[in-house]
C-alpha cells in the first residue's frame, strides 16, 4: 500500500508539471518602425468631362470610337440642324441691308450739311440726319451681332472634345435627335494622365492627424505626409507613388468622416476612372514599444496583453495602440514599457495569474520586418 501511496504521489505531481504549459516569451525593448494603414479609396481621372449638344439636332456623324484616345479639339460627333445655316445666310444679308442703310445716312448727313451751313434749312435737319445715322450704325452693329451669335450655334453643330482623355460609352448613334435638355451626355471624356484617390478619414483618425503631424496650419500638416501607395484589385502594388493633396476640415454627420483625396500620376492609362483600389499610408516611428498582433486579445472593445511576473505568472494587462490595417504589428502607446517580458502567442487561451513555463524568444527575428 505504501509503495502504490508513493506510486500515485509521484504521478499526481508529474501531471501537475506537465499541465505548466511553455510560451515565447519576449522582453519589450525601443524600436524604430513604419506601420502602414490601408484605406479603401474610389478613383477619377484628372479630368471627367461629360459631353453634351448645346443645339437641338440630328446626329450626323460619330467620329469617334468608344474607349479611343483624343486631343482637346478633335472633333467628335457632327449634328445636323439646316436651320442654323439659314439663321447664318440671314444675318449675313441683314448686315449688307444694315451697311447699305449706314451709306445711305452717311450720305445724307454729307448733303444737308453745306445746306446749314449756308442757312438754307435749319440746324435741326442737320442733327436729325445725324441721328438717323447713329441708328443705322446701330442696326449694322446688332446685324453683325446676330451674325456672330448664328455662327456660334453653328459651331456647337460640331462637337469637340474639350480636353485630352478617352471617350467613355456613346449611347446614341447616327440619326438619334438629341438637344441642349437631353438627360444624357452625348458621351464622356476622362484625362487619365494622372488620377486622384478618394478615401475617408474617421473622426478619430482625423484628431490624429491633427495632433500627431508636423505643421501649425492645415496645409503644413498635408506638405508633411509622407508619399503613399495604391494597391489595387489583383493585390498588386502601383508603380508610381502619390501624394495627400487635400483633407476635407469638415466632418460629414451623416457618415462620420472626412473625406481625403491622394493624387497618382498615371503616364501609361494603367489605372482607370472609376475603378477601386487601397490608399497605404506609411507612418514613422522612432524608439516605440512595438509588440506582435498575435500577442494580443480582445474582449469587449479592450485590448489585452499578456507580461509575465518574476514567478511566471502570466498576467492581463490592458493596453492601447495606434491603429493600425498591416496585420502584423502594434505601436503600443499605454500598457506596456521597455523590459517587460510578454508572451507571444496562444494568449486567448491563457487565464489571469496562470503559471507558465518561460522561453526567451529571439527579438530579431520577431521584428525581423519591422524597419
Amino acid at each position: 500500500m505504501l509503495t502504490l501511496f508513493s506510486s500515485c504521489s509521484d504521478k499526481s505531481k508529474k501531471d501537475e508539471q506537465d499541465e505548466i504549459k511553455t510560451y515565447q516569451v519576449l522582453t519589450l525593448k525601443p524600436q524604430d518602425i513604419s506601420i502602414s494603414t490601408d484605406y479603401p479609396a474610389t478613383i477619377e481621372g484628372k479630368q471627367n468631362v461629360e459631353i453634351r449638344s448645346r443645339v437641338d439636332g440630328y446626329i450626323d456623324a460619330i467620329y469617334v470610337d468608344e474607349g479611343a484616345t483624343v486631343k482637346k479639339g478633335q472633333t467628335l460627333f457632327r449634328i445636323s440642324n439646316p436651320q442654323y445655316e439659314e439663321d447664318v445666310r440671314n444675318a449675313q444679308a441683314a448686315i449688307g441691308s444694315a451697311d447699305a442703310a449706314v451709306s445711305i445716312a452717311q450720305l445724307e448727313v454729307e448733303k444737308v450739311k453745306p445746306l446749314v451751313e449756308k442757312g438754307i434749312i435749319s440746324q435741326y435737319e442737320e442733327e436729325s440726319a445725324k441721328l438717323n445715322l447713329k441708328s443705322k450704325k446701330a442696326s449694322l452693329a446688332q446685324a453683325k451681332a446676330n451674325l456672330a451669335n448664328a455662327r456660334i450655334n453653328l459651331g456647337y453643330c460640331k462637337v469637340t472634345s474639350p480636353a485630352n482623355g478617352s471617350i467613355g460609352l456613346i449611347p446614341f448613334k447616327v440619326g438619334a435627335l438629341v438637344s441642349s435638355t437631353t438627360t444624357e451626355a452625348l458621351t464622356t471624356v476622362s484625362d487619365i494622365s494622372s488620377v486622384y484617390a478618394y478615401f475617408s478619414f474617421t473622426e478619430k483618425q482625423m484628431l490624429d492627424f491633427s495632433r500627431n503631424t508636423s505643421g501649425k496650419t492645415l496645409s503644413e500638416k498635408i506638405k508633411s505626409l509622407p508619399a503613399v501607395s495604391l494597391i489595387l484589385t489583383d493585390g498588386s502594388v502601383y508603380s508610381e507613388k502619390g501624394k495627400i493633396e487635400m483633407v476635407s476640415a469638415q466632418i460629414d454627420p451623416q457618415t462620420g468622416s472626412s473625406t481625403t483625396r491622394a493624387h497618382f500620376p498615371n503616364p501609361s492609362g494603367l489605372i482607370r476612372s472609376g475603378s477601386s483600389a487601397t490608399l497605404r499610408i506609411p507612418e514613422a516611428f522612432k524608439s516605440v514599444i512595438v509588440i506582435p498582433q498575435s500577442a494580443t486579445t480582445e474582449m469587449q472593445d479592450v485590448r489585452f496583453a499578456f507580461t509575465v511576473s518574476a514567478d511566471n505568472k502570466a498576467n492581463s494587462v490592458p493596453v492601447k495602440t495606434l491603429v493600425s490595417s498591416d496585420g502584423q504589428y502594434y505601436v503600443v502607446t499605454e500598457g506596456l514599457k521597455t523590459g517587460d517580458r510578454i508572451i507571444l502567442e496562444g494568449v486567448h487561451l491563457l487565464k489571469d495569474k496562470q503559471e507558465i513555463k518561460p522561453v526567451a524568444a529571439n527579438a530579431s527575428t520577431i521584428y525581423q520586418s519591422v524597419h
